[in-house]
């Protein structure tokens, strides 16, 4: 098995809204903000190989949006999905699985994209199974008025349209290695992956801590729709890595891939800072 870190790209989003109560005083040190007070951030994905799975999971935001929407998001950097899957010798005709965490847009909006007229939306990945937890389906197609702007029905609807879904659980074995931990602060029943790899566990952390500056217990996005829960989620799941020594992948750390814990008398902190190249 190979697992290979792959960035979709870079954008960015507003500090306050990223750090929740925390003070931009305190922030702004782990992410600078530029003059508007945005930050900028990472769409890191995983590509696992296996046998004869090739496993996306996220694919980012895609490029079917108009300008008017990319506007809002700031996309920066030459990295793209086809790119980075492109310089580890695959396509998007070689996934055979893609699993997504939620439905939020910049974690599945590479889902789906335009045919070659631009009359019709279709999957990106023709020759893949969508995996998706059917509670947070049914969650992101019933939108609340809180997370509305971020289920795009042309990202989402497509999908089942196509007969590629699958509804996936804490239970659900695509490959041996894979499993789920399923989380509900940040928005409902989304799930992280864990991945046994080379004598490694790693822990993809999706929004649940977004980036390595997300550690601290009170460092919770405003976008949460449980930010109590998170909090809760976060305490078990840093106890639980520390303990038995799991690495944190990061999503949208502009920097940081991966982290090794370590338990202090001050709460888990970051150790060691890793990349998945090194593993």
């Amino acid at each position: 098995m190979k697992l290979y870190s792959v960035n979709s790209g870079y954008f960015k989003l507003d500090g306050g809204a990223m750090f929740g109560v925390v003070p931009k005083s305190m922030w702004n040190k782990l992410n600078p903000a530029d003059e508007n007070n945005m930050c900028n951030w990472a769409m890191r994905c995983w590509l696992i190989e296996d046998g004869n799975k090739l496993i996306l999971v996220d694919n980012g935001m895609g490029d079917k949006q108009d300008a008017k929407f990319f506007g809002y998001y700031f996309l920066n950097g030459d990295d793209s999905l086809q790119k980075s899957l492109a310089k580890h010798g695959f396509s998007f005709d070689d996934v055979t699985d893609v699993v997504l965490t939620h439905l939020h847009f910049d974690h599945c909006g590479g889902s789906i994209q335009f045919n070659d007229d631009k009359t019709k939306l279709i999957p990106a990945f023709k020759n893949a199974t969508y995996h998706v937890n059917e509670k947070h389906w049914n969650w992101a197609i019933n939108p609340n008025a809180r997370e509305k702007a971020s289920f795009l029905k042309e990202n989402i609807l497509p999908i089942k349209e196509s007969g590629q879904l699958n509804y996936i659980t804490e239970s659900s074995k695509i490959i041996e290695s894979l499993s789920f931990v399923e989380v509900n602060g940040h928005t409902e029943a989304m799930m992280l992956p864990k991945l046994n790899y080379n004598e490694n566990t790693l822990l993809f952390m999706a929004d649940l801590i977004p980036s390595a500056a997300h550690l601290p217990l009170p460092y919770v996005m405003s976008y949460d729709v449980r930010p109590l829960e998170t909090m809760k989620e976060k305490t078990s799941i840093l106890n639980d890595a520390a303990k038995n020594n799991w690495l944190l992948f990061f999503e949208h750390d502009n920097s940081v891939e991966c982290i090794s814990l370590e338990a202090t008398e001050r709460g888990v902190k970051k150790k060691e800072e890793l990349k998945v190249s090194d593993l």
